[in-house]
């Protein structure tokens, strides 16, 4: 399974974009400390491209919360597809 389909995923990238809104961080201004272009940070924020863990140690430490702790709380949920096209097994 391809995990940046899976629900858990998808709230770490959720969890980054409202931390990075609620620090009142523009992607621009987050792009620019990581020195990057803004659509990096939209990619990332969109799933459109997949955050490595450094690149998410970066993020987590510039806008301010606890990767640590946010990865606990992804590890507790359950590991399921979020796309209609996910392949049913064959019966």
């Amino acid at each position: 399974m391809k995990s940046i389909y899976s629900q858990s995923y998808r709230a770490l990238l959720t969890h980054i974009a409202q931390a990075r809104k609620e620090a009142g961080i523009t992607q621009a201004d987050l792009a620019e400390q990581l020195g990057r272009p803004q659509s990096f940070v939209s990619k990332i924020e969109s799933g459109e491209r997949r955050i490595d863990v450094v690149e998410f140690l970066q993020v987590a430490h510039l806008i301010g919360f606890d990767p640590c702790a946010l990865l606990h709380g992804l590890r507790l949920m359950p590991n399921q597809k979020t796309r209609k096209s996910a392949k049913k097994p064959k019966a």
